[in-house]
């Protein structure tokens, strides 16, 4: 494929699963509204946000240089999603002394802060793993 076009087919491709990933993300994992908490200035659920997208986006990238075609990046971009989305359960339950889901609401930038390391730094580890 002529390499401009496959480009801008990554790029929407990329841009259609970070903003399902998101939408998955937050329908399954909080109570409140992402974007809403966001425009209301809560720095924590910004920076837990864009790990997601830095996350999500790092998978893809890893994807995209070993994959075939666009329906394996799909996949793998599917695949990265639940793996984030699982990665914040597993968050959740090792910070048994606090919710991470109501210190993000409360604007707890440390707790955010942490939400975005672990999202990237799982990123990296699945990343790595796409043969």
């Amino acid at each position: 494929m002529e390499p401009f076009v496959s480009t801008f087919l990554y790029f929407i491709l990329s841009i259609i699963v970070i903003g399902a990933g998101l939408l998955i993300f937050e329908m399954v994992t909080t109570k409140y509204k992402d974007w809403e908490e966001i425009g209301d200035g809560n720095q924590a659920v910004a920076l837990s946000i864009a790990g997601k997208v830095i996350g999500i986006g790092i998978i893809l990238s890893f994807a995209i240089y070993h994959s075939a075609n666009l329906l394996e990046v799909i996949i793998w971009g599917g695949y990265g999603v639940v793996l984030q989305i699982i990665a914040y359960f597993v968050f959740e339950l090792l910070t048994r002394k606090f919710s991470v889901e109501e210190k993000l609401r409360e604007g707890n930038v440390a707790v955010g802060m942490v939400a975005l390391a672990v999202s990237i730094a799982l990123a990296f580890v699945v990343g790595a793993s796409i043969t």
